[in-house]
């Protein structure tokens, strides 16, 4: 597929990209590379092949999902004014 001159422009003018008019030839020819390169692509039979989530084997350095913190509700509820059910009382700001 050959993407042409008024290609590019309704292109640009779509995602409102000012460009040169002297670089529009470059940029069909480049805009016609990537379109070929995917109809490649898409040519290629992946009927037996499985998606995959990452190319590589690897696995994820997450931290183990436990609790390093203790509760200290109680420490910190002995700064405020007022307190009710573990929650902090604050004056009434929405009527």
């Amino acid at each position: 597929m050959s993407i042409d001159k008024s290609e590019v422009e309704k292109i640009a003018w779509l995602a409102r990209l000012a460009i040169d008019k002297k670089d529009i030839a470059s940029y069909c020819n480049e805009l016609t590379d990537i379109v070929d390169l995917m109809e490649q692509m898409n040519s290629v039979d992946t009927t037996d092949i499985a998606p995959l989530a990452h190319p590589l084997d690897l696995f994820s350095r997450l931290r183990i999902d436990k609790v390093t913190e203790t509760d200290q509700r109680e420490n910190f509820q002995e700064n405020t004014v007022e307190t009710k059910d573990g929650y902090y009382l604050v004056p009434k700001v929405i009527d």
